[in-house]
C-alpha cells in the first residue's frame, strides 16, 4: 500500500489568539496574512484557538462513539433521507463520492504522480454521518430542506443537545475567527466573508467508521473528494487516516492534528467567492498502517469507531456566490467556472451528485 510522503507538519500553525487580543496590531496583520497564504497555497492550515481544550473533544467524541456503537435499526430512527440527510444519520454505503464519474476529477488524479495518487476506490463511502444544524436559522428562506428540524436520538436525549451545541458553537466560533483572518490577509474588511455565512446551514458533522468491520489496511473510509462548503474545521481525531492534497495535487499529506489545534479546510464555496485563487482541496479518508497500529495498540473499551470532529461552515443559502467584487472578480473567474448563482442552488447541485439528494427532492 502506497504511504503518504510528507506529513502536515508543513503546514503553518495559525495563532487565532493574536488575532482575538490583538485586531489590527501589526503582529495580527502579519498572522492573518499566514493564514492567507496556507489556505490559498495548501488548501488547509493548522489553527491553535486558546479557547478550545482537547477535553471538549474528547467528551464530544465519547458521545458519538457510544451513538454509533448502537444496534443499526436503532440509528436508522434518526435518519431523514427527505432531507437529503441534511439532518439526522446518513447511514453507511450512503454517501457516494462524485470523483469516479466527474472526469475533471479523473483527470486531477490522472496527474498526480502514481506514488502520491489516493487509493482506489469503487462505490459509496463505508462510513456513517450525523448531521446537526449549528447557528441562528434564517426566519425566511427559499431552501427550507437546507434548514430543517435537528434531530435528537432518543436514547441520548438527555445529553445531545448541550453536547452538541457545546462543540459545536466551539467550532464555530473557531473557524469564523480563521474566516475574519483570511479575509484581513487578502487585503479585505474582516467580516467580509463571517458576515456572508450569517444564517448559513452550519452542520456539526461527526462521520463514524466501523472499525470492526473496516479495520483493513487499504481500506477507504471517504473517498477522493473536496467539500461543498466555505470552510470545514476538524478536532483530533483518534485514529489517523485522513489525507490531503496541496494546491498543485502532486503531494499526499498525511494530516497529525497537534493537541489542542483543529484543522480547517477550503471548501467550494471559498473556490467560488475567490474566483480560484483559493482551490477547495481534495482529501480522503483510509485504514492505513498508523491506523492499524492505533487499532493494535488501543487499551481502553471504548467503541472500535473512527469518529472525525467536524464542521462545515456554510455561506447563507439565500446569498450569491460569485468571485467578490474588487477583489477576485476577473472576467475569466466570472465566466469560466464561477457563475453568479444562489449559494443554494450550488449546494443542492452538490448534493445531488454524491446521490444524497436527486430532484424529486428539490421540488
Amino acid at each position: 500500500m502506497v504511504q503518504p510522503q510528507a506529513t502536515t507538519d508543513l503546514l503553518p500553525i495559525i495563532d487565532l489568539g493574536i488575532f482575538l487580543e490583538k485586531a489590527g496590531s501589526p503582529e495580527a496583520v502579519a498572522e492573518c496574512k499566514r493564514a492567507a497564504d496556507a489556505i490559498r497555497d495548501f488548501g488547509a492550515l493548522i489553527v491553535k484557538d486558546p479557547r478550545v481544550t482537547e477535553k471538549e473533544n474528547n467528551d464530544f467524541i465519547d458521545m458519538i462513539e457510544d451513538y454509533f456503537a448502537q444496534p443499526t435499526d436503532v440509528k436508522l430512527k434518526d435518519a431523514r433521507p427527505e432531507f437529503g440527510y441534511q439532518v439526522g444519520v446518513t447511514p453507511e454505503l450512503t454517501e457516494d463520492p462524485k470523483c469516479p464519474k466527474d472526469p475533471h476529477c479523473l483527470d486531477i488524479i490522472d496527474h498526480i504522480p502514481v506514488k502520491n495518487r489516493p487509493l482506489e476506490f469503487h462505490g459509496p463511502d463505508p462510513k456513517w454521518r450525523f448531521f446537526w444544524r449549528i447557528g441562528e436559522a434564517p426566519e425566511t428562506t427559499k431552501f427550507p430542506r437546507l434548514n430543517a428540524a435537528p434531530v435528537v436520538p432518543e436514547a441520548f436525549k438527555d445529553i445531545w443537545t448541550n453536547t452538541m451545541d457545546a462543540w459545536g458553537n466551539t467550532l464555530h466560533r473557531a473557524v469564523v475567527g480563521v474566516s475574519e483572518m483570511i479575509a484581513v490577509g487578502f487585503g479585505m474588511p474582516a467580516k467580509t466573508f463571517s458576515d456572508m455565512t450569517k444564517y448559513g446551514p452550519h452542520l456539526l458533522a461527526p462521520t463514524a467508521s466501523d472499525l470492526n468491520k473496516y479495520g483493513k489496511a487499504g481500506t477507504v473510509l471517504a473517498g477522493f473528494h473536496y467539500d461543498l462548503n466555505f470552510l470545514t474545521i476538524h478536532g483530533k481525531s483518534r485514529y489517523p487516516g485522513l489525507n490531503i492534497w496541496p494546491r498543485n495535487e502532486a503531494e499526499k499529506l498525511a494530516v497529525r492534528v497537534p493537541d489542542g489545534c483543529l484543522l480547517v479546510q477550503a471548501g467550494k464555496q471559498m473556490e467560488w467567492l475567490t474566483g480560484g485563487v483559493v482551490q477547495a482541496g481534495y482529501h480522503e479518508v483510509v485504514v492505513n498502517e498508523a491506523t492499524v497500529r492505533v487499532i493494535e495498540n488501543k487499551t481502553n473499551d471504548r467503541p472500535l469507531w473512527r469518529i472525525s470532529s467536524t464542521m462545515f461552515l456554510h455561506i447563507a443559502s439565500d446569498n450569491v456566490l460569485r468571485p467578490l467584487e474588487g477583489y477576485f472578480d476577473t472576467e475569466e473567474a466570472r465566466k469560466a467556472k464561477y457563475p453568479k448563482t444562489l449559494t443554494g442552488d450550488q449546494v443542492r447541485m452538490e448534493l445531488g451528485l454524491i446521490e444524497l439528494m436527486n430532484r424529486e427532492m428539490e421540488n
